[in-house]
């Protein structure tokens, strides 16, 4: 199978490494752009501990402070992975989503204990504060990266599209799945859609790509890439065949 990952791409790697084992064919097409903001301030004095929602949060989180000493608490696997390689010793991963996080960090600390710090983006999906702070934990939010959306689809997927050449795409945001959606309109190849399984990472990425006439799409039994990656071996077999 020919895979289209849609991931940024420092998150793109891991995926693409993980379907290629499985003998899949990846075409890695950048939907956002992470951006650092330029100056940001980071106070870690009081904090109990760091809030991560994406592997972005971190990284950009380690470049504006050397401090590694404070847990880091990780929405999933791949954001834990992120904050282990980035020398944070103390990590514990909710396997999930901002739900499971909320539920995780509300079960195993004390709001008295001082605030969170929340390594997050200009643009964030859930409510991961309110859910918490409605348990008494304070959560600082700190803007630490932009994710700048594509304005276009490269020449390179557009030929693949118009060539049939995708067979399985892969959309682990709703933000990635709209402006999937919103630039193959633009680009007048939203019919070829309907040869290809899209393969979204919640119900939520799954309605955002509503718009185009999808084969099929499959929402994966977790928000997690094994869970992803499980649904794909689950359709097509572990080494790329047709189950």
């Amino acid at each position: 199978m020919r895979v289209l990952v849609t991931r940024p791409r420092e998150d793109a790697q891991e995926v693409a490494r993980e379907l290629e084992t499985r003998g899949h064919a990846v075409v890695t097409e950048p939907l956002l752009d992470i951006v650092p903001i330029a100056g940001a301030v980071v106070e870690v004095d009081g904090a109990q501990g760091i809030l991560v929602t994406s592997a972005n949060g971190i990284r950009a989180l380690a470049q504006s402070c050397p401090d590694r000493a404070l847990p880091v608490w990780a929405v999933g696997d791949a954001s834990a992975r992120a904050a282990r390689d980035l020398g944070y010793a103390r990590v514990e991963s909710a396997g999930g989503d901002v739900e499971t996080l909320a539920a995780l960090v509300a079960a195993r600390c004390d709001p008295a204990a001082g605030p969170f710090l929340h390594a997050a983006g200009s643009v964030t999906a859930g409510d991961l504060s309110g859910r918490l702070s409605g348990s008494g934990f304070a959560v600082r939010r700190l803007v630490l990266y932009e994710a700048r959306t594509a304005e276009a689809v490269s020449p390179t997927l557009a030929a693949a599209l118009a060539a049939g050449e995708i067979d399985l795409a892969l959309f682990f945001s709703p933000r990635t799945a709209a402006t999937f959606a919103t630039l193959v309109a633009r680009a007048e190849l939203s019919g070829h859609a309907g040869r290809i399984r899209a393969y979204a990472l919640s119900p939520a990425v799954a309605e955002a790509l509503a718009a185009l006439p999808w084969a099929a799409v499959r929402v994966a039994a977790a928000p997690t890439q094994a869970a992803m990656l499980a649904a794909i071996d689950e359709d097509c077999g572990p080494r790329g065949r047709p189950a």
